[in-house]
């Protein structure tokens, strides 16, 4: 009978997610006490150059750190929409930060990647004193989202461009991302990312080494957003690179219902917060202690 309850209550909830959208419900459910939020931060020169930062009820030791980059087809969203996911995180005792980055048609690929990694050099720069652990920095995103934390990962110029490395990034967790964009030929996409160069560029999968971050790709099975293939592929490449990737795939979990399992209202329909935390929770300090100064201003393209 258990059992019963359980896949009708996925199943309400995966009908409800596509038919109006999460947030609403889920960010008035997410918790509140013990948790610290500083909005609006700018972190770079640029319109709309700010991010959010939920920070842990201070504990033994400083906090490991999340950057989180939301999805929109690189084309819209907004870090209060995802007020519930910097909670989650917050709430196990991560401190979460989420940047909004510029977007299509204002910008195009690869001034947001910049503006990702200038939002990283930030985070590094100023999570001690906001009670997080620099050396223990992790990138994540959704979707695109997804796309942006691996390439800044997996592609040493970005993060070059404001005086890291991707040695300085403990792990990337990627949730439903497209690596290698091989359903994404659309007009848009061309739009966004010009010719067939720059496209190759923006492809994570085009960087698979063995010095990569470690990666853990999560993916579900009943994604028509963004084909799970991305997800094989990716981590197919950087084994064979001999780098260290986990990958997991939910059955009956879709686009949006993957994000949306983060929270704790829904972590029922697929273990995606225990996943993320089981990955954090096994890595220690990757890196020194950052130098005083943030990094460059933002790139304009």
């Amino acid at each position: 009978m258990l059992w019963f309850l359980q896949a009708t209550a996925a199943w309400l909830m995966t009908l409800l997610l596509h038919v109006i959208s999460p947030t609403g419900p889920l960010n008035a459910l997410a918790p509140t006490d013990g948790i610290t939020l500083t909005s609006g931060a700018p972190y770079a020169t640029g319109d709309g150059n700010t991010l959010d930062v939920y920070a842990p009820r201070p504990g033994a030791a400083p906090a490991p750190v999340v950057v989180f980059f939301y999805g929109g087809a690189w084309a819209s969203g907004s870090k209060e929409i995802y007020r519930y996911v910097g909670a989650a995180l917050a709430a196990r005792g991560v401190m979460a930060v989420i940047p909004d980055y510029r977007v299509y048609p204002y910008v195009r690929f690869p001034t947001f990647m910049y503006d990702a990694a200038e939002a990283v050099a930030w985070t590094r720069a100023n999570a001690s004193r906001l009670g997080g652990d620099p050396r223990r920095l992790f990138l994540m995103g959704h979707s695109a989202g997804a796309q942006i934390a691996a390439l800044l990962a997996m592609d040493k110029r970005y993060l070059r461009s404001v005086d890291l490395s991707p040695q300085d990034v403990c792990g990337m967790i990627g949730l439903a991302g497209p690596y290698d964009f091989t359903q994404l030929r659309g007009v848009m996409v061309k739009e966004i990312f010009g010719p067939q160069i720059e496209l190759d560029r923006a492809m994570p999968i085009n960087f698979a080494s063995s010095d990569n971050p470690p990666l853990l790709l999560l993916a579900g099975w009943s994604d028509f957003t963004v084909e799970p293939g991305n997800t094989q592929r990716l981590a197919d490449r950087v084994r064979a690179a001999g780098g260290s990737v986990r990958a997991e795939f939910y059955s009956g979990i879709g686009h949006t219902t993957l994000l949306a399992a983060l929270s704790g209202s829904l972590a029922f329909l697929a273990p995606v917060r225990e996943e993320t935390m089981r990955f954090i929770d096994a890595r220690g300090a990757c890196s020194q202690a950052p130098r005083a100064v943030v990094g460059k201003g933002a790139h304009s393209g």
